[in-house]
């Protein structure tokens, strides 16, 4: 039996994707080559990466608006250091919203490049709610926000409006719900939650908002030049990439980015209200700010945790160890992990409260 795999990190992908790079791994579109091998200056992977950049722009409704479609290398790790280095102006500063692990780490990198505003932050409540009321410097070069935080449970559910660019890391939530996308002027996402393989990211940019820092960029940091080459300016992540456009294929195929949002909520609904009925658990996030890719939960009583563990692993459950940041549990649901596997998690839960219930009735 395959596993139910709530991994938050490199996570399930679709069982046919699985299926398609294995094959294309001995053999890539019947050319007795293996993906793994091919050049990526090959007319075979040209047209795949001509392909995956079109189709991101079509599922993100952005065709014909001004964006271009990047994959590069680095993770969004690179992208906290690419994002100042070509949109910060020299004397400038930027804007941004701290919270969590990966927002904060972002905001380390900027501020190698000038003055960096945090406008707010929920890091004195272990980052379990996203803040509000805040204000965003209307001279600064770009507002930066973080959609999604796989660590701590918590989605932006909307986002300010305001005049300058709005650059948005949603690595683990992009292609996961509907949104007028035309408000991020750029958006990043590392592909290993629901786009792909590990080693490749995601870079949509609105091509006007380049050029005006002022700064001299390394070019294999900038993004014109990556525009200029078409993603191919250093070797991509061949592989990486092809499993993404296979991803992408999937999802156009089950109606797009609207189709698999009503799945998300209905995974993300089943689990929530079990741990908002259960007696013995609770969730970590404030509920307004709940993410319905990443629900962090823990056990009122740890004393439990022993059995609770036994059993979710007895029943193919694999990767909801919770962070050491907020302990317990952390269920991640991204786009591929069926609605039958969050209920493989809730009977569980449920199987946990009819034991400690019959311990307690023995003890009594």
């Amino acid at each position: 039996m395959k596993k139910h795999n709530y991994s938050a990190g490199p996570c399930i992908l679709p069982q046919e994707v699985f299926e398609k790079s294995a094959q294309a791994i001995l053999n890539f579109n019947n050319s007795d080559l293996s993906i793994l091998e091919i050049s990526h200056r090959s007319k075979d992977f040209v047209a795949v990466m001509d392909e995956v950049r079109a189709l991101v722009l079509e599922l993100l409704g952005l065709e014909g608006k001004g964006y271009q479609a990047l994959f590069l290398q680095g993770g969004a790790s690179l992208e906290f250091l690419m994002v100042p280095q070509n949109l910060m102006k020299v004397d400038g500063k930027a804007a941004y919203l701290d919270t969590g692990t990966w927002a904060n780490n972002a905001i380390k990198e900027a501020k190698l490049f000038g003055e960096t505003v945090v406008v707010a932050s929920s890091k004195e409540q272990n980052y379990n709610h996203i803040p509000t009321e805040y204000a965003i410097p209307a001279d600064a070069s770009y507002f930066h926000c973080t959609s999604n935080n796989t660590i701590f449970g918590t989605q932006m559910k909307s986002f300010p409006k305001t005049n300058i660019p709005v650059v948005c890391d949603m690595s683990s939530d992009i292609f996961s719900r509907t949104l007028d996308f035309s408000q991020f002027d750029l958006i990043y996402a590392g592909a290993q939650k629901n786009m792909g393989a590990a080693g490749t990211t995601l870079v949509v940019v609105k091509e006007e908002i380049l050029g005006k820092s002022g700064r001299t960029i390394p070019s294999i940091l900038d993004y014109e030049k990556h525009i200029k080459a078409e993603s191919m300016y250093n070797t991509p992540a061949v592989f990486a990439v092809y499993t993404c456009l296979l991803t992408l294929q999937w999802l156009k195929n089950q109606g797009g980015i609207a189709a698999i949002e009503k799945v998300n909520e209905a995974k993300a609904h089943l689990l929530y209200s079990e741990i908002d009925r259960n007696p013995l658990f609770k969730g970590t996030a404030v509920t307004a700010d709940r993410s319905n890719m990443n629900a962090t939960f823990l056990l009122h009583d740890e004393a439990h945790a022993p059995i609770f563990d036994k059993m979710w692993k007895e029943a193919g459950i694999s990767g909801i160890a919770g962070h050491r940041s907020v302990g317990g549990y952390r269920a991640s649901m991204y786009n591929a992990l069926p609605l039958e596997s969050v209920q493989v998690l809730v009977d569980v839960m449920v199987a946990l409260e009819e034991v400690v219930s019959k311990q307690n009735e023995i003890t009594v």
